[in-house]
């Protein structure tokens, strides 16, 4: 098990943080128990594919000394509001305290800097294990049960959890993707040669010409500083194009703040995206592939058969709704390697 430098003792809870539910907790009560404490967004998808491994953690070695905390730290303002992540709790069905980290105290204590991040706490209270990103789950659980071990010699402990993703295996070799693309002018790519307008409505060209991990803009859109929206009383039909290389697209949306759900089409290499290669909120027929944005979370729109390089264009009428940032997953292979950190 690879082990912190230390000691260190675990940072309390800041006194300022939310409990969403299972709290308050407080770090000096919690002697004589294993803690992981969990950092993630409900809009991460690194987050949500660690999710089964954590909840199935929980379930399995809670009644044997586990405490498990989802620090729950926002990517996005929308993502500071309880309700929000309240409902993200209820659909993903954790059962183990979560706290609201809108400040990021908690964040900044543990000097974190992934979604999502885990640190195990000792029975004693020490820092002993650190793990970002995706992966090592098999090490992970080890070490939990390698603690567990520390607190009850005689424990009986079952076998370590099968992957629960061909890519989850130890030494799966996953190919390069477009890295993440944020879509507002703080951090995204904008490729419109002319220029874009920030924090104002404004009507824009695709240049034509198009390179992967750069967004690109045709009609009406509003540029903010974490988001691009289509504005209120745009004219005629408002286009994203992103060429990209991945076997699956993910993006983060959010419905018109004024109300109603929005209506995206979505089209792969000029034609409208096969049934095939869809993803899961994405309905696809024969003459549109057509995705519904009623709730601000991140929807999975593309799971193609196979990973290639491709030019995603969305297309829309519907006034309000806003677009954040896509994520982009590989496909991975057996093969020798390291299983690394994938944040």
């Amino acid at each position: 098990m690879q082990e912190e430098q230390g000691p260190v003792r675990a940072p309390e809870f800041p006194s300022d943080v939310t409990w969403l539910q299972g709290g308050p907790l407080r770090m000096a009560d919690q002697r004589g128990r294993v803690v992981l404490v969990d950092f993630w967004d409900y809009t991460c998808v690194n987050c949500l594919h660690t999710l089964p491994y954590v909840k199935e953690w929980y379930r399995r070695y809670h009644s044997l000394g586990l405490v498990v905390v989802g620090v729950h730290a926002p990517e996005f303002s929308f993502a500071r509001e309880s309700g929000n992540v309240l409902r993200a709790v209820r659909e993903q069905d954790i059962q183990y305290p979560v706290a609201l980290d809108n400040e990021y105290a908690t964040w900044q204590a543990y000097a974190n800097r992934y979604w999502p991040a885990k640190y195990l706490i000792d029975a004693n209270g020490y820092l002993r294990y650190y793990r970002p990103g995706e992966g090592g789950y098999g090490e992970t659980e080890g070490a939990i049960q390698e603690l567990l071990r520390e607190q009850f010699r005689e424990i009986l402990l079952p076998g370590l959890m099968e992957p629960v993703r061909e890519e989850d295996r130890p030494g799966a070799v996953c190919y390069r993707v477009t890295p993440e693309l944020y879509l507002g002018y703080q951090r995204g790519l904008i490729g419109n040669v002319a220029g874009v307008t920030p924090d104002a409505a404004a009507r824009y060209r695709d240049p034509g010409k198009h390179i992967d991990g750069n967004a690109y803009l045709e009609g009406d859109w509003l540029l903010a500083g974490e988001y691009l929206a289509r504005p209120a009383g745009a004219n005629g039909e408002s286009r994203l194009v992103v060429p990209y290389m991945a076997k699956e697209v993910n993006l983060v949306m959010h419905p018109p703040t004024f109300g109603g759900a929005a209506t995206i089409a979505v089209l792969q290499d000029g034609a409208p995206l096969p049934a095939d290669d869809a993803g899961a909120d994405v309905v696809a027929g024969a003459a549109a592939a057509l995705v519904t944005v009623d709730t601000p979370r991140m929807y999975r729109l593309v799971n193609n058969r196979e990973i290639d390089r491709h030019e995603l264009t969305l297309a829309t009428t519907s006034d309000g709704v806003a677009l954040y940032a896509f994520t982009f997953t590989s496909a991975c292979v057996e093969g020798e390697g390291p299983e690394g950190p994938r944040t």
